[in-house]
């Protein structure tokens, strides 16, 4: 399993053909204590870059971009039922949606962990 990132602030965890989505430590302590989100509708299917969700909070709104493309195979209800996940766990219970790759390379282009913590400390 490998984690990317995306310079929009979004991490990616895949394994095989699937991918976990969520928003970055850096994203949720930017945001503020994130009160919303709106998930993608199970089935919907997204090219990379397309907005694909939103997270709300105390201080502004921001789009949750697709990291890669694909079809969304889940949500997490949990996130919908309890939108401060994303902040106490952002990687862990606080993900967003799984998705399942329609072109696994396009994880190759996105950063690793050292590049994205740096391109986060400059931004």
């Amino acid at each position: 399993m490998s984690i990317k990132y995306t310079k929009d602030h979004e991490w990616v965890s895949a394994e095989g053909g699937a991918a976990t989505v969520g928003i970055t430590v850096h994203a949720q302590d930017a945001l503020g204590d994130v009160v919303f989100v709106d998930l993608p509708e199970v089935g919907k299917t997204f090219a990379q870059g397309e907005v694909a969700g939103v997270v709300e909070s105390v201080k502004a709104a921001a789009d949750v971009f697709m990291p890669v493309s694909g079809e969304i195979t889940e949500v997490n209800e949990a996130l919908r039922a309890d939108p401060s996940l994303a902040n106490s766990d952002p990687l862990a219970s606080g993900w967003f949606f799984k998705v399942k790759l329609s072109e696994p390379a396009q994880l190759d282009a996105l950063l690793d962990a050292a590049t994205y913590d740096k391109f986060a400390a400059e931004s």
